[in-house]
């Protein structure tokens, strides 16, 4: 598989769930992927090995993405270690469901410092490394973007900002060779989604219940589409907010 062969990706928040498999996907398409991690180096290692124990290119690199020295320093090592960048994922997020009245400013800032800021800071850094010959950012956004549940207005609100972002820059990015998307997952089994407590739960089986294709999304489900967005098959495509989500989010 060589869909990818000799790109170089950056991919944030991947030492776990969806991150973890983008990398890996992407890796196994044959890009050279610096897998980013906040603070679990433990399971950034961990896939990093899975990637080069299969053959392929990957390094970690720590770096909390609302902090724009630790962004700086992620691109510089992503520079020193590959001498340049052709794809960003933005897929470090947090996320909080909680009444708004018990909604901080540091929850309230939390969430947009990393979801959002952290997205636009990465994304500047990446423009420059870049260079002329352009490349290509994937935001990973969500469901909740489109259709916010209860409880989820301010991680809603971080979700459709990141949206109106990447339509924004498509068209900033005009005649810069430069594509833009956002991908806009369902519900899927992630460890986060684990220890929130929501797989196996009833609001788990309600939603499946509501869902067209019936099930729980996995993290493949996202990178199989990450991997269409990064590559030359979708050449044409910028500026787009796409459902991966079974159905339930359809618009």
């Amino acid at each position: 598989m060589s869909k990818l062969k000799n790109k170089v990706a950056i991919v944030t928040g991947a030492s776990k769930g969806i991150g973890a498999s983008i990398a890996q996907h992407f890796a196994a398409e044959g890009a050279k992927v610096v897998v980013n991690y906040a603070s679990s180096k433990e399971g950034a290692d961990k896939v990093v090995k899975v990637i080069t124990d299969n053959g392929g290119t990957a390094i970690a690199v720590q770096g909390d993405v609302s902090k724009e020295a630790d962004v700086n320093r992620l691109f510089e090592e992503t520079k020193s270690a590959f001498g340049t960048l052709d794809v960003l994922v933005n897929n470090a997020g947090v996320y909080l469901y909680e009444p708004i009245e018990q909604v901080s400013a540091d929850t309230f800032h939390q969430q947009f410092n990393i979801n959002v800021l952290g997205a636009i800071l990465a994304i500047q850094a990446s423009v420059k490394l870049f260079g002329d010959k352009g490349g290509n950012i994937i935001n990973i956004s969500s469901g909740a973007s489109n259709t916010p549940l209860p409880t989820g207005s301010v991680y809603s609100a971080t979700k459709a900002a990141l949206d109106a972002v990447t339509i924004s820059l498509s068209k900033e990015f005009a005649g810069r060779n430069i594509r833009i998307n956002s991908i806009l997952p369902g519900v899927v089994e992630t460890e986060g989604s684990h220890s929130a407590g929501f797989i196996g739960s009833e609001a788990e089986t309600k939603l499946v219940s509501s869902t067209p294709l019936g099930r729980t999304g996995q993290p493949e489900d996202i990178a199989k589409v990450a991997v269409f967005l990064a590559s030359d098959d979708s050449a044409w495509i910028t500026g787009e907010k796409i459902s991966v989500s079974g159905g339930i989010y359809g618009l």
